[in-house]
């Protein structure tokens, strides 16, 4: 956690982008246990998707003008987006318990604030 007052000196130290990670964590986690089948399916899909999320915080904040940060941080958002539709898939059809649904989802409802939360401090 970084102390209130301290400078930001890389994308690690942003709050989105560590809960984000977490979210790659627990999707990659949750994956595991699918269905063989879905290796190429919704096993990549979703972890695609989620990694997607990170790398575009992380590219954002490496990028000088406010302009490309939030297009980054947008596309960080439209995964984001992505990756409850898949949660939601994977939870109908049976592959996600109601607990691990329950958890990824609160997990992406903490990330999206705090996505949204970097488009609006404009200066990380």
């Amino acid at each position: 956690m970084i102390k209130e007052g301290s400078k930001i000196k890389s994308f690690t130290d942003l709050n989105a982008w560590r809960e984000g990670h977490k979210l790659v964590l627990l999707v990659y986690e949750v994956t595991k246990n699918f269905p063989k089948e879905e290796l190429f399916g919704l096993t990549i899909q979703m972890r695609r998707c989620v990694v997607s999320i990170t790398s575009n915080i992380a590219e954002g904040f490496s990028r000088n003008t406010i302009k490309e940060k939030l297009q980054f941080y947008a596309i960080a958002l439209g995964s984001l987006t992505e990756l409850q539709n898949q949660l939601t898939v994977a939870r109908d059809v049976g592959y996600l318990q109601k607990e691990d649904f329950s958890r990824i989802a609160n997990q992406t409802i903490v990330a999206h604030k705090l996505i949204c939360g970097l488009k609006k401090i404009k200066n990380t």
